[in-house]
């Protein structure tokens, strides 16, 4: 929480800015104030400074930021494969290690926004790893895997860790439903982002742009900018990735138009933002590797109509202010330059205000990370041989070449097997540091680290002025106006509900028992509030545990009803990475489809990995007597498949459709909707003849429902016309005299069962040593060598690990990445060749 000050306190804060920039930054103020007498700049004072860092500390306290990073064994998969990753949590100010949440959730979510697969993962030290087995039954196309913890909620899903996948399924390659690769249309759209927010008549400035296809990526074009009279003031191209830029000076009365031609030859006209007569410009020159050149000019009219306005520049990262400065009044255009080793690697916010502290411009810079770790390897020998042991040393020195001591995961393929396109490819210092802190997609973001020329720099800063920065609005900071803090810090598990009568009515000071079902010795107590709410806090459970929970009124009566808190699921939809999906079988991805094919044979005939025997698809039909009320119009029990009720109450899901989520067969459901493989659209669902939306669902209770049946053939569903055509769930409700009924000891009043989500135990690698026990030939086969996800370094910054080669000849590829205790970041790529 925020810590309240006097005013006293504050003035004498106003310093901090500058004292946070550099521990010799006092050392070189003098320097500067020269500087500033040069370019026309006064000393700075506190208006409105203080109110700016006052509410920029408020939302650092009340909402600081987290970010998580998964670093994976391998760019892409096939069905049948383990997926192992290393998730970091991290401080979103400094990149240490969080202290704040202690869980972190992380998904597989297919191109149909289903989630596959999730856990719930333990965090030590800000770190864990974990793993998903793939099953061979698995559809190829486009997956997601994303991370994030419940606090980040708070933030929005923008900012989770996302990172597409490609999974192949080389025994069943038939492709699933991929909405992403269903991209219609060809016009290209273009978009104008002028320098600093807005255009303004008489002063010259940049405009950025970026042209994206119907597919998302970015697209070339080229064409020129003309005024109204049809006189041409610009050309523009595209840079990088439809990215470019040009300069001109927009003149008042007029209207600016830009004649686009893309690479097929289609031409289209786009108009570009209307130039203001008041205002300023914000420009950056980032060509000095030192330093930021800043020029900020103003509008004749804005200087004739306000001659004494006096601006402030902040510059900000992380809600950290690191450097400040104002003009001298009366000036149109005024000058400076900021020490880049002043300012944090990664995203920085330039924002100039006005002197009553509103917001006029911001713009984004990219500074280098001069902080960054340098990490180097040293092997045993120089070339190896197949099925040989393997012995590196990790080498970690900090930016003064100081010994680092860290916490890394290492990755070893063989990378004549599994290609590897860098640009594209999972990274540390592209995640940190860009995509973490920008909403919108970012097309090859490790592309702007991998490359580091001059080309590449201009690129990154074309990108700073498209993308736009969202972490918080300065109005709504500055007007305290901060986003209610809805999800909770995660550190524990915790079960928590309600007691009510069987009016309604919440039961005061009532007992609540919580029984583990497999372990009837463990129990833990709590007593209800005035709200008749309980919560057994600070529990640590498996996945697979069932609890049973019993309440009874503060005299011991059990005619009471217990209501469990839900947690409403994070929305899957709006994927921001669509774009970046890949399913296409490039010559990398045949390679290795072939490899994991003998893989998946040499598993097969070995009775290993995550391997099922494909039935036929079985129709269940339960007898008709036990669906005597349902309003099937096809009659009672003739579906494709039939749940019963009593099924779904003995498993005690959390919400119905969990419960039924990979046990319908064709049935996949996405928050909450159920949706059939053979179709895009929502299943209709229909509740004791009653067509309803398919959210519905979860809104009845288990012991309500005598069936559910499932119609997805056209021999069923036709006879319900348009409302059939996506198939349809019948959800059959119980009636009076019902004979089938539940166990009064377990699903009587005041008695619940609870199946909710719990730790995953992570798998440890299997590392094959050769020895005799060994299968060679599958071990031969492997194409992630090796997995390590806890390498620590020492005081010395050094960490070994070692390893045996595959039986396969060519180029191993081991990927470092990882986190020091101060908070910088590093990734190595270091190969060597077995012959």
């Amino acid at each position: 929480m925020p810590v309240n000050r006097t005013h006293t306190e504050w003035l004498a804060g106003i310093l901090a800015p500058f004292a946070m920039v550099q521990k010799h930054f006092f050392a070189t103020l003098l320097v500067f104030a020269c500087i500033c007498g040069i370019y026309g700049f006064v000393a700075i004072d506190d208006d409105p400074l203080v109110k700016i860092k006052h509410q920029l500390d408020k939302w650092v306290n009340d909402e600081p930021i987290e970010k998580v990073y998964l670093q994976m064994d391998k760019p892409y998969y096939a069905a049948g494969d383990d997926i192992w990753f290393k998730a970091y949590v991290v401080d979103g100010s400094s990149h240490q290690i969080s202290t704040l949440s202690g869980i972190v959730n992380v998904e597989l979510i297919d191109a149909l926004d289903s989630i596959k697969q999730s856990v719930k993962l333990p965090l030590i030290a800000g770190t864990t790893h974990g793993d998903f087995a793939l099953p061979d039954t698995l559809h190829a196309g486009n997956y997601r895997i994303r991370a994030y913890t419940n606090y980040m909620r708070n933030a929005g899903s923008d900012y989770f860790f996302n990172q597409p996948l490609t999974i192949l399924n080389v025994i069943n390659p038939r492709k699933g439903n991929d909405k992403t690769l269903s991209n219609t249309g060809s016009k290209i759209d273009v978009q104008f982002f002028p320098e600093g927010g807005y255009l303004v008549n008489g002063v010259p400035t940049k405009v950025a742009f970026k042209a994206i296809s119907p597919n998302g990526l970015g697209a070339d074009i080229k064409g020129t900018v003309t005024d109204s009279k049809g006189r041409q003031v610009a050309q523009l191209t595209t840079m990088h990735l439809g990215m470019g830029l040009f300069a001109f000076t927009p003149s008042s009365g007029e209207s600016y138009t830009a004649k686009i031609t893309d690479a097929n030859g289609n031409e289209s006209t786009i108009g570009l933002p209307k130039a203001n007569n008041n205002g300023y410009i914000l420009n950056v020159n980032d060509n000095d590797s030192r330093n930021l050149g800043i020029k900020i000019s103003e509008s004749t009219a804005s200087l004739k109509n306000s001659p004494g306005q006096q601006v402030t520049l902040v510059a900000q990262s992380g809600g950290k202010i690191y450097y400040t400065v104002k003009n001298k009044p009366g000036n149109a255009v005024f000058n400076t330059t900021i020490p880049k080793n002043a300012l944090p690697g990664g995203i920085v916010q330039l924002a100039l205000f006005s002197a009553s502290g509103e917001p006029l411009n911001e713009r984004l810079v990219f500074i280098e990370n001069t902080h960054q770790l340098n990490l180097g390897v040293t092997a045993d020998q120089k070339v190896y041989e197949s099925r040989q042991k393997v012995k590196l040393v990790l080498d970690a020195q900090n930016h003064l070449n100081k010994p680092a001591t860290g916490n890394f995961s290492v990755s070893v393929t063989d990378e004549t097997k599994v290609p590897v396109n860098q640009d594209t490819e999972n990274n540390i210092m592209a995640s940190l540091l860009l995509t973490s802190d920008i909403r919108g997609y970012v097309e090859q973001p490790a592309w702007y680290f991998n490359h580091t020329d001059e080309k590449s720099r201009a690129a990154l800063d074309v990108l700073m002025l498209t993308q736009g920065f969202h972490r918080f609005e300065w109005k709504q900071i500055l007007n305290n106006n901060f986003a209610a803090q809805q999800y909770r810090v995660e550190n524990d598990l915790q079960i928590s509900g309600t007691v009510l009568t069987t009016g309604g009515k919440p039961i005061a000071n009532g007992s609540v028992k919580l029984y583990d079902l497999d372990s009837i010795a463990y129990t833990r107590d709590a007593v209800t509030d005035e709200h008749g709410h309980f919560a057994f806090k600070n529990l640590t459970f498996d996945d697979s545990v069932r609890f049973i929970i019993q309440a009874r009124t503060a005299k011991n009566r059990k005619d009471v009803d217990i209501k469990m808190d839900k947690v409403m699921p994070v929305i899957t939809s709006g994927n921001k990475h669509n774009a970046g999906f890949d399913i296409q079988l490039t010559s990398g991805l045949a390679v290795y489809a072939e490899n994991s094919k003998l893989l998946y044979n040499a598993q097969r005939n070995a009775g290993l990995g995550n391997h099922v025997i494909t039935l036929q698809e079985v129709i269940v039909r339960e007898k008709k007597d036990l669906l005597k009320y349902s309003s099937n119009l096809n009659g009672p029990g003739n579906a494709d498949q039939v749940i019963r009720g009593s099924e779904l109450a003995r498993l005690g899901c959390p919400n119905i459709t969990d419960c039924l989520q990979g046990r319908l067969l064709g049935v996949s459901f996405r928050n909450g909707i159920a949706y059939s493989n053979r179709d895009q659209r929502p299943m209709q669902l229909v509740v004791d003849g009653v067509y309803v939306e398919g959210s519905y669902l979860n809104n009845l209770n288990y012991f309500d429902i005598q069936g559910i049946e499932v119609l997805r053939n056209i021999g069923l569903t036709s006879i319900y016309g348009g409302r059939g055509g996506s198939g349809l769930l019948l959800v059959t409700t119980k009636r009076g005299g019902d004979s089938e009924n539940y166990p009064e000891a377990i699903y009587g009043r005041g008695i619940t069962t609870y199946y909710p989500k719990g730790f995953y135990k992570a798998r440890e690698f299997y590392s094959p040593q050769y020895n005799t026990k060994t299968n060679k030939e599958l071990a031969d086969l492997r194409t992630t060598i090796f997995w390590q996800p806890n390498l620590l370094t020492g005081s010395n910054g050094k960490g070994s690990f070692e390893y045996f080669n595959a039986g396969s000849k060519g180029t191993y590829r081991v990927v470092i990445e990882g986190i020091s205790s101060d908070g910088s970041i590093g990734r190595l790529v270091y190969r060597y060749r077995v012959e």
